[in-house]
C-alpha cells in the first residue's frame, strides 16, 4: 500500500521530510494489539470461601469471622 505525502505549507528540508517519513513508517509497522481482558474475580465462587484459621491464641474468636 502506498501513500502520497504532500507538503502543503512551509518549506521543509529533505532531512525534515525524511524524519517525518521515518516516524510515519514506524507507526505503521507497529502491530495492533488488542487489550488483554481482565479477569472477572467478583463472580469467582472461591471468593466466598474463607481462608483457613491457623491454630493459636484467639483462633476460636477468628473462626467466627468471615
Amino acid at each position: 500500500m502506498t501513500t502520497d505525502l504532500r507538503i502543503v505549507r512551509g518549506d521543509a528540508t529533505p532531512e525534515e521530510i525524511a524524519a517525518l517519513v521515518a516516524v510515519l513508517g514506524t507507526r505503521r509497522a507497529e502491530p495492533e494489539t488488542s487489550p488483554v481482558p481482565r479477569r472477572q474475580t467478583w463472580r469467582n465462587p472461591s471468593r466466598g470461601m474463607r481462608k483457613p484459621v491457623p491454630p493459636g491464641k484467639s483462633a476460636w474468636r477468628m473462626s467466627a469471622l468471615p
